[in-house]
């Protein structure tokens, strides 16, 4: 496959949370090509091209062993050699811890950010943030975590959505965010997403539907979109709060190795 994969500048600190999401967040495409160059699927040139995009630059703090901050390139040879062995994405949100287990120093940190990378093998995870134009990953102890296997959360996902779309028909979506209700319209064709070389074609549908999923929650939140009333406003929220969680979890599934399918299950 080839790179065509751009990505968020949030939801971490620094970044709008009222932002719609359009692209895979920076530590899932830190998890994806990450993972791949461990795999030896891509030279070290690709994975800064795609983790850093249009940034300045990415450096990482923290790191046992290293005084000050390092390049991202440096972290990541230096995250082999303590033996990593994949990279994974974690997208908490307040309540809903997915993608993390502890200890709760580093649960703190990614839920602030909103989101994580956690580095099998190594006994540590990434927390992104903003600092002008370069974005800063701050290195600290993150333990094994609990993960939806793919198929798990591909039908969580599709019943989250289906749910969403009938309340929010119910609640007339299509007058008050239009664009929340083309987004429904067109379901059965997700965010197309790109990944490189040795991402389970599974992976890439599921984390592309999982965007599109995302990218519906913020739609219809981004504001009141002309409730009356608290109780309208609440209704709203719930109806959104169940596809907010299923997409997470996809993002997740599909952006970490440990909850990948087998090789001969469709990789790409």
């Amino acid at each position: 496959m080839t790179h065509t994969l751009g990505h968020t500048k949030g939801p971490f600190r620094g970044v709008s949370s009222a932002a719609v999401t359009t692209s895979l967040p920076v530590s899932a495409v830190l998890a994806w090509w990450g993972t791949a160059w461990l795999r030896g699927d891509v030279v070290p040139d690709l994975v800064l091209d795609a983790v850093i995009g249009e940034d300045a630059t990415h450096a990482v703090a923290g790191l046992p062993g290293e005084d000050g901050t390092v390049t991202l390139l440096a972290a990541l040879a230096a995250l082999r050699i303590d033996g990593a062995n994949g990279f994974g994405c974690a997208a908490p949100a307040p309540g809903d811890p997915v993608g993390l287990g502890g200890p709760a120093a580093f649960n703190a940190a990614a839920l602030e950010a909103g989101e994580a990378v956690v580095v099998s093998g190594s006994g540590l995870g990434l927390v992104p943030s903003r600092v002008g134009a370069a974005v800063v990953w701050e290195a600290l102890p993150a333990q094994p975590r609990p993960l939806p296997d793919v198929g798990e959360a591909d039908r969580d996902l599709r019943s989250a959505l289906l749910d969403a779309a009938n309340r929010l028909a119910a609640l007339d979506v299509a007058h008050w965010r239009p664009e929340v209700a083309d987004e429904l319209m067109n379901l059965r064709h997700p965010r197309p997403v790109t990944a490189p070389p040795g991402i389970p074609g599974r992976c890439l549908d599921l984390a592309g539907r999982g965007l599109q999923a995302m990218t519906i929650v913020d739609l219809a939140l981004a504001d009141d979109g002309g409730a009356l009333s608290a109780h309208e406003i609440g209704q709203r929220r719930d109806a959104l709060a169940g596809l907010g969680r299923a997409g997470r979890r996809a993002l997740v599934a599909a952006c970490s190795p440990e909850a990948w399918p087998p090789p001969d299950s469709g990789s790409q």
